[in-house]
């Protein structure tokens, strides 16, 4: 069998992408998989060092705030999508697989005209702008959230959540009894808000020295102003302040409370590890998708919301009262793990084989 999987962009769109490939290889040790993304993204780097094939394509977003830009955007998916009948001529996919991205777009879309069954992945509670286009062209949609119906046709639905690194529930949970442990992740590049909340509470958080313990990634880009301001603060022995966490199972292991932005695999990992968490989302993603994840977990009391905006004042003073509310926590950890889909790479493999078999 041969698969066709295209999307990228952002990490919410690679790993997932690279999960599915990963398992069908071990459903199907004999497949061929070819990815196709878009040329300067992400994808062009982190699939090559995953061990697939890619094929980059110059399609790029749209313009929205300066229209005129758009002929060339307009020429370059024209080059896409005849680059692409190429591809799909050359390669001879049984099944495509479109996790969202602007390549995503160009590649399921040539493929179903070809007359190739299509796969979406859908990761947010808030359907993404191409798969929503594709909707009608799809054989199966496979989605992270209930009420995706709201979005795409409710017969071609599957609920198999969004994968997560299976590694994370492989985390030792090493602590001393008395003691709190407080999680605060930004993504690999950090999130602004977050950090500037932790940096003006920094006296807050030491002034609970003796039993709380605060693990704090700052992302790369806000590493030297973070770490400026932990060490103007008397470089607290409580707090740890990092750039990257390289031990994210033990980590979460450890953890009594996260907060973390409400991005699709972020809230995935979460659910399966039950952990209480408050989210922040990030106002600067498309069509607010990160309060519409958010707002799935909220609305089951599995989560905590604190808005960016309010972030400033709110935020620590919000994890500090939480995270001594044993009551509160044991709430929220029951109700996020409820919400938990396991062995999602798995079953999505599992649908795209099933496409091949019957397409062949």
């Amino acid at each position: 069998m041969r698969y066709l999987i295209s999307g990228g962009g952002t990490g919410g769109h690679i790993f997932p992408a690279v999960s599915i490939a990963n398992a069908l290889k071990e459903l199907d040790p004999e497949a061929e998989i070819l990815f196709v993304g878009a040329l300067g993204r992400m994808e062009m780097e982190r699939v090559p060092q995953a061990g697939y094939k890619i094929i980059g394509l110059p399609v790029r977003g749209f313009n929205r705030a300066q229209p005129w830009k758009n002929v060339s955007v307009l020429i370059d998916l024209m080059k896409s999508l005849r680059q692409v009948k190429k591809i799909i001529r050359d390669f001879r996919p049984n099944v495509g697989v479109g996790v969202g991205g602007y390549a995503s777009g160009a590649a399921m879309w040539q493929a179903a005209k070809m007359g190739i069954p299509i796969l979406l992945q859908e990761q947010n509670g808030f359907a993404g702008v191409t798969n929503k286009i594709l909707k009608d062209k799809a054989a199966k949609i496979c989605v992270a959230y209930e009420g995706m119906e709201r979005f795409f046709p409710a017969d071609k639905i599957i609920l198999t959540g969004n994968p997560v690194r299976q590694n994370l529930l492989k985390g030792e949970r090493i602590k001393v009894k008395g003691e709190r442990n407080l999680l605060i992740i930004g993504g690999s590049l950090g999130a602004r808000t977050i950090n500037e909340a932790v940096i003006a509470s920094l006296e807050k958080l030491k002034a609970n020295s003796q039993e709380l313990k605060v693990v704090w990634q700052t992302g790369k880009v806000y590493y030297e102003k973070c770490k400026a301001a932990w060490e103007a603060a008397g470089s607290p022995s409580n707090i740890e302040c990092l750039d990257f966490l390289a031990d994210m199972p033990d980590r979460y292991a450890n953890a009594d409370l996260v907060i973390s932005r409400a991005g699709a695999s972020s809230i995935s990992e979460l659910c399966l590890l039950g952990k209480p968490a408050i989210l922040v989302p990030s106002p600067n993603v498309a069509e607010d998708h990160q309060t519409h994840n958010a707002m799935a977990l909220v609305n089951k009391e599995a989560a905590v919301l604190v808005r960016d905006v309010d972030a400033a004042e709110q935020l620590i003073p919000t994890a500090l009262e939480l995270i001594g509310n044993k009551k509160r926590l044991e709430e929220l950890h029951t109700n996020v793990l409820k919400l938990a889909q396991t062995d999602s790479a798995k079953r999505i493999a599992e649908e795209v084989i099933k496409l091949a078999k019957k397409a062949k």
